[in-house]
Parts: structure tokens; C-alpha cells; sequence
């Protein structure tokens, strides 16, 4: 029988909207009930420091970046997926909630919100989390594991007593998890995904070429040759500032070039994916060999990752339709339905002493 809260969300929930939100390192996406995802925007807000004004939030404020007179600063407000700047973070959850309310019918009370976060996050993150969607002007805030948020996403049976492994790569964390009956297994997070890709690309290309580059050029070359198996040759042409001249230069960058820079990084990845199979039940571990595994977030778009990992971990990998929306589309599921997820959420410290 449904609680009393339960009822009154439910009664609530008739005059408000509901909104789902993957706040990621690199990309935060906002999906609204009924709608799909309407906000697909980059994790960066542009800030003028004379006046602490926010300048530009989202694809304007990426394109500044690097680009940026002294006094306008173009700040990720997320670091590792965790806030660590709470009022840039205010203000962009604000302007994207915003976006969505063009998306949606007005409504008397403030929309309910469901936030992706990376596992194994602490109390005080989660607390930042839920604060910065509230001084947003969300009414409700629920927060879900990303991992757990992705598997709903690509529509796996993550209620069923039946042993599911998604691996997601975003801009800041690798999430590896084992998800059974409503709940995460075993699982693991890492610092290390696309921005550490970006990274491994910049100092591997200053160290071999002596040129400069900066994010966006590393971003590019990634998507544009990065292949972690050698197969058809790819290459692309890209400029920066010679180190020993100080004039611009172009070279030409090979897949063999990303693959060598990504190498230690990919390698620490799959070895992870290896320390939480070990870890897995056998029963479940069964489920997973039949099922596979499942990719999901940005870096699940690297060309060749389910092939190295299949080949490592001796498992089917499949990389998720979609799989830069998974977590946003797990959240609208989670709305859609939010009697039924609930207790795939993590609970608040208000839910606890209700008890």
C-alpha cells in the first residue's frame, strides 16, 4: 500500500513538471517527461570576473574556451563528475531547467527532478547535488547512480533477479557496475575517461611533435581517428604552436599516434572491468557471460573499445543505441514510473529519518 508521502508526490506531481537530468562532467542533458531530451548542452559556463556575471552557458560557452580575454573565464563547474564549484553549478542547472520550461506546459509548483551522479559518491556530494537542483527552482530532487540510470536506460531487467554489467564512460568517471534486484552489486569508479583521453592526447602530442594543443583540438582528433584496435588506417591533420619556435605548425596525426596516447589509460580501464568481474558472484557472473556487457556514455563512441574489452574479458561487448543519452533516458524512465524505481534511488538523509 502506498505511503502517505508516496500519495501526496503522486497528488503533487499533477501540477508540476518532471524533468530528468544527466549533470555530467563534459555534457549535461535534460530530458522532460513526455517530451524526450530536449537539452544537450556542454558542462561549461563562461564567468566575467569583474562583475562575477555568467557571460554564457552551454555551446557558447565551449566555443570560448582557450579563446577567453583575462577577465572572462570559461570554468567547468563538475570535475570528476562532482561539483566543485556550487554556484557556476546553480547557475547552469538553472539556465538549462530553464531551456526545458520552453519544452513544457506551466505548471504551479517548481518540476521534479531526477540527477545522474557517479557511483560510490559521498554523502556531502550528493547533498551539493540535491542543494544546487533546489536553489535552481527544482521542488523534488531524486538522485540515481549513473551506472544504475544507464542500464535502465538501454531498457535492461535491472529489477529481475538476474545479473546485468554496464560500463559507462563519461567526460570525468568510468562507472563499471553489477547490477542485480533493483541494486548495484559490485562496482567500481574511475577518474580516468574522455577528459583523461584529452589529456593523454595533448602531453603525448607536445612530448612527440613539440606542438601545443588545446582541449578542443585534442577533443577532435579523438573522435575524428581515435581507434584503440589497429585496423583501417585513419589520420587527420592538425595545428598548434611549435614549442621551440613559438610559431604555428601543422602535423599530420595517425590512429596508430591516439592509440599509443590513449594506451595506459584504455589499459587501466579494462583491467578494472577484469577486478570487478573477479569480484562478481559466480551466479551473476554466469548471467553477465550469457547477457554480455553493456557500454554506455560518451566514451563508449571511441572506435574499437567493445572489441578490446570483448577480446580481454572473453565476454560479448555491445555498445548501447545511443549510448551519449542512456543515463539522460534512464532518468525519464525513472519518472515515468517513479513508484515503481524508487528504490533504485539514493535515499536522502530526510527519506532515512522519515523512517
Amino acid at each position: 500500500m502506498a505511503s502517505f508521502k508516496d500519495r501526496k508526490d503522486k497528488f503533487l506531481g499533477k501540477f508540476s513538471n518532471d524533468i530528468g537530468i544527466d549533470l555530467g562532467t563534459a555534457n549535461t542533458l535534460v530530458y522532460v517527461r513526455g517530451k524526450g531530451i530536449v537539452v544537450n548542452e556542454p558542462s561549461v559556463v563562461a564567468v566575467n570576473q569583474k562583475t562575477g556575471q555568467v557571460v554564457a552557458v552551454g555551446s557558447a560557452a565551449k566555443e570560448m574556451l582557450g579563446r577567453t580575454p583575462l577577465h572572462i573565464t570559461a570554468v567547468r563547474p563538475l570535475v570528476d563528475g562532482v561539483i566543485s564549484d556550487f554556484e557556476v553549478t546553480e547557475e547552469m542547472l538553472s539556465y538549462l531547467m530553464k531551456r526545458a520550461g520552453e519544452f513544457m506546459p506551466k505548471r504551479f509548483l517548481g518540476p521534479r527532478v531526477v540527477v545522474g551522479v557517479p557511483s560510490g559518491v559521498t554523502n556531502v556530494e550528493v547533498r551539493a547535488v540535491r542543494d544546487a537542483a533546489k536553489n535552481a527552482g527544482a521542488r523534488e530532487v531524486y538522485i540515481v547512480e549513473q551506472p544504475m540510470a544507464g542500464a535502465i536506460g538501454v531498457r535492461l531487467p535491472v529489477h529481475d533477479p538476474v545479473g546485468s554489467m554496464v560500463v559507462d564512460i563519461g567526460g570525468g568517471t568510468t562507472d563499471i557496475a553489477v547490477i542485480s534486484l533493483g541494486g548495484i552489486v559490485r562496482s567500481k569508479n574511475l577518474k580516468i575517461a574522455g577528459d583523461k583521453f584529452n589529456n593523454d592526447i595533448i602531453t603525448y602530442i607536445r612530448n612527440e611533435f613539440k606542438i601545443l594543443i588545446g582541449e578542443t583540438t585534442a577533443e577532435q582528433v579523438k573522435i575524428a581517428v581515435g581507434l584503440v584496435v589497429a585496423g583501417e588506417p585513419l589520420e587527420t591533420t592538425i595545428r598548434g604552436r611549435d614549442l621551440i619556435t613559438g610559431l604555428p605548425r601543422e602535423v599530420i596525426i595517425t590512429d596508430s599516434d591516439i592509440r599509443e596516447a590513449m594506451a595506459q589509460s584504455v589499459g587501466i580501464i579494462v583491467e578494472s572491468a577484469k577486478e570487478v568481474l573477479e569480484m562478481t558472484p559466480p551466479e551473476i557472473l554466469s548471467d553477465i557471460m550469457k547477457r554480455g556487457v553493456h557500454l554506455v556514455g560518451g566514451g563508449a563512441l571511441i572506435k574499437g573499445l567493445n572489441v578490446l574489452l570483448s577480446e580481454a574479458l572473453k565476454i560479448p561487448v555491445t555498445v548501447a543505441d545511443d549510448p551519449l543519452t542512456a543515463i539522460a533516458r534512464g532518468a525519464g524512465v525513472i519518472l515515468e514510473d517513479l513508484d515503481t524505481y524508487r528504490s533504485v534511488l539514493i535515499e536522502s538523509e530526510d527519506d532515512i529519518n522519515a523512517k
